[in-house]
């Protein structure tokens, strides 16, 4: 199921034995394009901001706004402290990593490592869906980790190859690999009222000190593309008139099917 990352901030993370506070934001991997940490607010309890894992995370409760965590509130509390106003490094990852006992995402040949994904949700999606964008993680163990703020992004300007259409309003991601299927762009500028979906497949680059991505996409192309409205369904039918739209294949699609198509 895709869903906006703006709809899960203030989720409370219910930990086994209580509420361990509500998520603030989001990191995400700008190399495979896959939600590493969620980052909550612990307010009153701590009173800081910790990190949470996918590897810990359960199904959502919608109903009552709750992401279920498999883990303890007090082992929360002696987690590795990080502070989220500065780059997170691959050394302090390691030492989260290793407090849970979670295995590192980088170094293998997917997303989420030697696992095809995180959670304790299973999933029966064809080999193909369970993936990233660009490429596996760098696996060496002194690399910086690729890691955003979704918070930070929104607002980053989107260029096609002839010129720019409009900036990041938002992410869809699915739950259950929490790879960051779609850009939510904000088009309002050239378009009045009009928010189109690019995949992260689709970017040819991204500069991040001049808070621009690039899109391997002519404007037209874009501008005429199915419009996104949050308040309706968004199913496969939804992504399947994007990616024909674009006479691209689909990401759930089978080595055969992308053959045949």
């Amino acid at each position: 199921m895709l869903r906006s990352v703006k709809s899960l901030e203030g989720f409370s993370i219910g930990a086994t034995d209580g509420t361990i506070g509500k998520v603030k934001d989001f990191y995400f991997d700008d190399e495979a394009w896959v939600i590493r940490y969620a980052v909550v607010n612990t307010n009153p309890w701590l009173g800081h901001e910790v990190l949470i894992s996918p590897y810990a995370l359960g199904q959502a409760d919608w109903a009552e706004e709750v992401l279920p965590v498999t883990i303890t509130k007090r082992q929360v509390e002696h987690s590795p402290g990080v502070d989220t106003d500065r780059p997170i490094s691959r050394q302090y990852e390691a030492s989260y990593l290793g407090y849970y006992d979670y295995p590192f995402y980088w170094g293998g040949t997917g997303i989420w490592g030697v696992r095809d994904y995180p959670g304790t949700v299973f999933t029966d999606m064809c080999p193909n869906a369970l993936r990233g964008y660009l490429r596996a993680p760098s696996a060496a163990p002194n690399t910086n980790p690729h890691l955003r703020s979704c918070n930070d992004v929104m607002g980053h300007h989107i260029h096609a190859r002839d010129g720019e259409i409009g900036h990041v309003q938002g992410f869809l991601v699915d739950d259950y690999l929490w790879s960051v299927r779609y850009l939510i762009v904000n088009t309002s500028n050239w378009w009045v009222g009009h928010q189109v979906t690019i995949s992260p497949e689709w970017i040819q680059g991204v500069s991040w000190s001049e808070s621009k991505v690039t899109i391997d996409l002519e404007r037209q192309a874009i501008k005429d593309a199915p419009a996104y409205d949050e308040r309706a369904l968004f199913d496969r039918d939804a992504e399947r008139r994007i990616y024909n739209h674009y006479g691209r294949n689909g990401y759930w699609q089978s080595q055969r099917e992308a053959e045949i198509a």
